[in-house]
């Protein structure tokens, strides 16, 4: 079972067009010795004292931390491996979310939704009062391997090759470098997860693109048109899908819509940006987000490169706004970042009802910096000849935070359901299906329909990690970028 690997989760939304006197200046800091041979730490260290949200609270990123390169190469070699140079040398005590890549191309591959995997999307629970872990299918990915085999959303799993997954191991069983494995299949019964004799041989493929769009789709509910997006992931390569998706449920004459973000990890800020237009309006006077980054940034940025306006355009095309005044939005612990900061901005504008779990509390932004000091560290396709030969890391630390129009972000805690409402792995229903518990209590809410349906939850899902919470270098969430960060530097 192939997972996908690395999650998308918000590039950095910042066009910023700058003249000569808005060149920002970078600090002189001290550079290694010569035979030093630590070229992944020095970019390391100096993209993080530049770039890092919490750059003054570090001490050892302070821009007079060094007066020498020999005390500087000292810092540097302390900790050999990148990875854990990262870690415990660079990133503020409250960072949950910032990390690394050894490979910048496998990085910029995952956010734009291509990954090695089996087209398995699944959930990981800890057994209660154990070490045991178990995990949950979500849904499948058309057209991957996981798509020819006998399983399916509800499907449970006990271990990998044999071995019972715990703690301890299920990140090397189902991250790891295995292309083929095989998952050993069990039965819920009598509130216990049992395994049984059942088995599923699954292998990862190269380059599998997930269109996020996953389902578009109405309903007619006591004469009300009801549209249903299921959406999988902020993926701007995608965006020709979602703009499609939702004009077509505005042709079929929807006057209330069900927005389905709970596996959506983030992604694109421009494309929740687009998203939200699409669904509220494209008066591009209406501010969208307002973003704040380390001191040494912002305040070398004007008003106009720190805020964020809703859009009239995708490309070529016109968005026409359903100009809906109330969304509803599926939710659970999965639901991060990008899918955050959709309902967040538009809270201000119009009312957002929130159906199904807390969301996972990722406020801020992020984007991939790479070893190239030219272009401020920032990756940039059209750059990528300019990237140090002797250093393909790659890292996507956090920048920043957004603020909607009220000047609201204080969400680290996640967004609190208005309808609590989890999971449940023993009830979990069928995607898109009328019956299935999360989309029908949306679906009760929208009609004021009262009946004989029992929401109760037996079985409420904990979630600790997921396929599309899990990176292979550390159990985060990651973002995608916005735009592409054009700064000139001194």
């Amino acid at each position: 079972m192939s997972i996908k690997s690395l999650l998308p989760l918000v590039f950095v939304l910042a066009v910023f067009s700058c003249s000569k006197d808005d060149e920002l200046s970078v600090p002189k800091t001290v550079d290694p010795l010569p035979s030093s041979n630590v070229p992944v730490q020095n970019f390391m260290w100096k993209a993080m004292n530049f770039w890092y949200f919490w750059q003054a609270d570090v001490p050892d990123l302070a821009d007079n931390r060094f007066q020498d390169s020999e005390s500087y190469t000292e810092f540097l070699q302390s900790v050999e491996e990148p990875g854990a140079f990262f870690d415990s040398k660079l990133l503020y005590i409250e960072d949950r979310f910032s990390f690394y890549n050894s490979d910048y191309r496998e990085l910029t591959n995952s956010l734009a939704g291509i990954s090695r995997s089996n087209g398995l999307e699944f959930g990981l629970v800890r057994k209660a009062n154990s070490e045991e872990v178990f995990g949950y299918v979500r849904y499948i990915i058309p057209n991957s391997d996981a798509a020819t085999k006998d399983i399916e959303r509800g499907d449970l799993f006990t271990g990998v090759n044999g071995t019972t997954l715990t703690i301890n191991n299920f990140q090397n069983l189902l991250f790891g470098a295995n292309n083929t494995y095989v998952l050993n299949m069990a039965d819920f019964s009598n509130g216990d997860v049992i395994q049984n004799e059942r088995e599923v041989s699954l292998t990862k493929e190269e380059a599998l693109a997930e269109n996020p769009v996953f389902i578009s789709k109405s309903f007619e509910v006591n004469g009300i048109t009801i549209g249903y997006l299921m959406y999988n992931q902020f993926t701007n390569e995608y965006d020709d899908d979602l703009y499609d998706a939702v004009l077509g449920l505005k042709n079929l004459g929807i006057t209330e819509l069900i927005v389905d973000l709970r596996y959506n990890p983030g992604g694109s800020v421009n494309t929740t940006r687009i998203l939200a237009s699409m669904i509220y309006d494209t008066n591009t006077d209406n501010l969208f987000l307002r973003k704040r980054y380390n001191n040494k940034i912002q305040d070398q940025l004007s008003e106009s490169q720190l805020e964020v306006y809703f859009t009239d355009r995708l490309g070529s095309k016109t968005i026409e706004p359903l100009g809906l005044n109330k969304l509803y939005v599926l939710t659970s612990a999965s639901s991060a970042s990008a899918s955050e900061l959709l309902i967040n901005s538009l809270e201000p504008y119009i009312d957002v009802v929130i159906i199904g779990d807390v969301t996972r509390g990722k406020n801020e932004f992020s984007t991939t910096l790479v070893d190239d000091r030219e272009n401020s560290y920032l990756y940039t396709p059209s750059r990528v000849n300019k990237i140090n030969p002797d250093n393909q890391w790659a890292i996507q630390p956090l920048l920043g935070r957004n603020e909607n129009a009220d000047g609201f972000f204080d969400y680290t805690d996640g967004l609190v359901p208005d309808i609590q409402l989890k999971e449940d792995y023993g009830n979990l229903g069928i995607l898109g299906d009328l019956n299935e518990p999360l989309l029908a209590r949306a679906i009760q809410e929208i009609t004021g329909a009262t009946g004989k349906r029992d929401f109760t939850v037996e079985n409420p899902i904990e979630i600790f990690s997921s396929s599309k919470m899990y990176s292979p270098f550390k159990d985060k969430m990651i973002d995608d970028t916005l735009y592409e960060l054009d700064l000139s530097l001194n």
